[in-house]
């Protein structure tokens, strides 16, 4: 038998390789489908390329590559015996677990047990091969089948490891002697005592102070002050102040020099005031800022806690599994999944899309977002239990729905790959990960259906000189409307007053706060906030060619077939952690936005002259000018001075946020705390400075803002297409950038001299091009927008919970069929009270009888 099934696989020897460092193996998921092992197929992989393949897709990837040898995986759950006493009988370790998988169902491990089977399916005649099968395999066989059967999750690079090593007691937790100086640790604002720093700040367990680490593994940096506290004194135990919560905290020991264990924390920290056991946790294992009350009603009114919502189950009715603080991403493609347009773009393209994917579907976005969508719309993965299943949990007295829902994890891992914070395991902004994604689909979308016009939209910009009453009209593209929290329009201020006026007292007479109040916002107010005329910084009016006062009105050039409406609920608070505003806003179900309507150019006004700033070519012996209170305020972060320099200056000094964008987007760079070099403006390919052509200088973009974006990355070509297209303006010329890749191919096909060419029309073309984009017909290149009523019907809204983005949990309610439910990460119910007040992001579809 031995010889046979050697000569059996001879022809598929070359195939079969063994996973190498950096292999990554794909054994608990299908590449096109959520079927693992302990689906009724089972899962195959590939002992080529290791990929997974669910039984319906195996098939294919076999027609397309030729690859014949598969390993089987079958995972067999079946209910545990119950001995005399009725209990279950513990599993036994009998060989027959062998699989390092992790578990797609939601079954109680003590109540179940697992029997799984390998084996090798030769493809076409799936001729199999039982394993294990040492004596009768090739040596290279038997090896590369036990590499496969132990290979590591491909998931672990991407996952915090720093809980995997076992972590000791420290030898001083027990013996650790308390000063009784009366120090009491505040519950924010903490900074060290010698540099005022706010991050990776840790409090000394025997003297109370509170200093800032330099070796913390997180890489958060600092200046090292409390181990030199340690040297000084020799107090040996720490903890990191923001990792604290009711199950314990990052606790350091310089003396051990490593992360240890402190069994008496709780003690530990009670002798400086700070109650851990008293402290709330969000969900997802975030703990709240403790100087305010968490206000438990909250997270149950949001996620409808206590009432008996009815699970539902069916085609678009599929859950997605928490990953871990992962809430963001499933909310939002749970509501992007309930747009026509997307599931007819990925879902209803899904064969094309799976039979022209690249030999490695892992890696594609449209593959994964098609296998997603009908992960979430097929039904398959959200399937009510069987009727016997029922009568038996009834008579067992446990009776519970199960939702399995999918895991979205090899799509996280797409998506996220090379951002800073979505390939984190940090909670995120919804927001953000919208627009991320909507990136995504705009740079995969080129030659096909791109889904995510619906959501796109022109904003017309009326900018005012208010010194000679002349106007400017342009246009930006958008996605999404924000509307501001005017908290001076509360309809309940007297007894918001009252609150605070009674926070104060208490917090002076080292009082329990009382019960906050939170403010009730007409949306009304919201939307007029939006509309008021807004201030323009550093203003320069081509009228009087000099800087002036002049102020901005925003106003719908475009209303798109979905409008996204996002309440700014987060702001910055002083210690520049996100915070989250305590308001309630009465959402409209229907909403009429004709009135925001965009006039254009009216009879009486007169436009500012089509002239630039003039280019100022500093010396290069001159400084750059950089704003230091931006820089103060990053370097107060914990990040390198000349990091923050450059931040500053590579965004233009306009502010503290941008440039902190800015250090996260260019953070891992070798550079990154190099001297700021200033970009030389003698650059060979521009005309001479002392001999400037005037034409020339009219068309070409200033060279600072070239500078500037082209330190990001973006070519020179690109850059100058993109100011001249938005007016010299940086905010709106990186997301021209980003919304015109496909410009860039063109661009680069133009000569090099085509920039700098005199072009006295090339100023007023880019005024063209944006008024064009109102009529796409007019121009292909132009944004795609479909215009149309401002009228819509609110159809869908993301909560979230807690106190700022940095944690909480979201949460989705979705309105299908007439009925509204919540969508809470694997749980689908049918809702009760959906609470429109408290919700972050609300979905607007365009009303058809306009």
């Amino acid at each position: 038998m031995a010889t046979d099934l050697g000569e059996l696989l001879v022809p598929y020897m070359p195939t079969i390789r063994v996973p190498r460092t950096g292999d990554r193996v794909f054994k608990s998921e299908c590449a096109f489908s959520y079927d693992s092992p302990e689906s009724e197929g089972g899962l195959y992989v590939c002992m080529n390329s290791f990929l997974g393949f669910g039984r319906e897709h195996v098939e294919r990837h076999y027609r397309k590559t030729g690859q014949s040898v598969y390993m089987h995986l079958k995972r067999h759950v079946k209910e545990k015996a119950t001995g005399a006493a009725g209990g279950a009988i513990p599993r036994r370790r009998n060989g027959k677990v062998f699989l390092d998988l992790e578990l797609n169902r939601d079954f109680n491990g003590d109540g179940y047990e697992y029997e799984d089977e390998a084996k090798l399916v030769i493809f076409p005649d799936h001729f199999e091969i039982p394993l294990p099968n040492i004596e009768e395999l090739p040596a290279l066989v038997t090896i590369a089948c036990d590499a496969v059967l132990n290979a590591p999750s491909p998931y672990k690079k991407q996952e915090s490891d720093s809980w995997e090593e076992e972590i000791q007691v420290s030898r001083h937790a027990r013996s650790l002697r308390q000063q009784e100086n009366g120090v009491r640790i505040p519950p924010s604002g903490w900074k060290c005592a010698k540099c005022e720093m706010r991050e990776n700040v840790w409090l000394n367990l025997t003297d109370g102070s509170v200093l800032c680490g330099k070796w913390f593994f997180d890489g958060s940096g600092g200046n090292g002050h409390a181990l030199e506290h340690y040297k000084e004194t020799n107090f040996p135990l720490a903890v990191k102040l923001d990792t604290i919560n009711p199950d314990g905290a990052d606790v350091y020991s310089f003396d051990e020099e490593e992360t240890v264990l402190d069994p008496h924390i709780s003690e530990h920290l009670l002798h400086f005031g700070i109650d851990m056991l008293q402290m709330q946790r969000t969900e997802s294992g975030h703990h709240t800022d403790n100087h305010v009350q968490p206000r438990v009603s909250d997270w149950e009114v949001i996620q409808e806690a206590g009432l008996k919502l009815k699970p539902v189950y069916g085609s678009g009715y599929t859950g997605i599994k928490n990953l871990g603080n992962s809430c963001y991403l499933s909310t939002t493609m749970q509501v992007l999944f309930s747009i026509p347009e997307f599931q007819r773009a990925y879902v209803g393209n899904l064969q094309r899309i799976f039979d022209y994917s690249p030999l490695d579907p892992t890696q594609d976005f449209n593959t994964q977002m098609a296998k997603l969508g009908r992960g979430l719309l097929s039904g398959q993965y959200s399937k009510p239990p069987m009727k016997s299943e029922l009568i038996e949990q009834v008579m067992k007295e446990e009776y519970k729905q199960q939702q399995r829902g999918i895991s979205p994890k090899m799509f996280k891992a797409l998506v996220s790959k090379g951002h800073p914070e979505f390939s984190s395991n940090r909670q995120q902004d919804a927001h953000e990960f919208l627009l991320h994604l909507i990136n995504l689909v705009e740079r995969n979308s080129s030659g096909s259906e791109n889904p995510s016009d619906v959501f796109r939209f022109l904003v017309e910009e009326r900018v005012q000189c208010c010194q000679t009453q002349n106007v400017r009209y342009s246009q930006r593209v958008d996605y999404l409307m924000q509307l501001p929290v005017p908290l001076e329009a509360a309809s309940n201020r007297e007894e918001l007053i009252a609150y605070e006026s009674k926070r104060k007292e208490a917090e002076e007479n080292m009082q329990p706060p009382p019960e906050p109040v939170r403010a009730r916002i007409p949306f009304t107010a919201c939307l007029q906030a939006f509309t008021e005329p807004e201030n323009v910084p550093d203003f320069w009016s081509s009228a009087l060619q000099a800087k002036s006062a002049g102020v901005k009105t925003s106003r719908f050039a475009s209303f798109p077939e979905y409008m996204v409406v996002q309440i700014k609920k987060f702001t910055f608070g002083l210690d520049w952690v996100p915070k989250k505003l305590d308001v309630s806003v009465d959402i409209p179900d229907f909403l009429d936005l004709n009135r925001l309507r965009a006039t254009g150019l009216q009879a009486g006004e007169e436009e500012l002259p089509d002239l630039t700033p003039p280019i100022v070519i500093p010396e290069d012996t001159r400084a750059p000018e950089i704003d230091e209170s931006s820089v103060m305020q990053l370097a107060e972060m914990g990040f390198p001075l000349e990091a923050c320099r450059k931040a500053v200056y590579y965004t233009g000094n306009m502010g503290a946020e941008m440039a902190f964008n800015w250090i996260i987007a260019h953070m891992e760079e070798p550079d990154f705390a190099e001297p700021l070099a200033v970009p030389t403006y003698m650059e060979p390919d521009l005309p001479s400075p002392s001999l400037p052509s005037t034409s020339a200088l009219d068309s070409q973009p200033p060279e600072e803002s070239i500078s500037i974006l082209t330190s990001m990355g973006f070519p020179r070509h690109h850059t100058i297409q993109a100011l001249k297209a938005t007016n010299n303006n940086l905010e709106r010329a990186l997301d021209w950038i980003f919304t015109h890749p496909d410009c860039e191919d063109e661009s680069e096909a133009m000569s090099d001299t085509a920039d700098t060419e005199p072009n006295d029309n090339s100023f007023s073309n880019a005024n063209a091009h944006s008024d064009s984009s109102l009529s796409p017909d007019q121009d292909l290149s132009s944004p795609r927008v479909r215009d149309g009523p401002g009228r819509y019907e609110l159809f869908a809204f993301i909560s979230h919970m807690g106190a700022s983005t940095m944690s909480g949990h979201y949460v989705c309610h979705m309105k299908k069929e007439g009925r509204w439910l919540i969508y809470n990460d694997h749980k689908v119910c049918l809702s009760e009270r959906p609470p429109k007040d408290l919700g972050y992001m609300y979905f607007y579809r365009r009303l058809s009888s306009c």
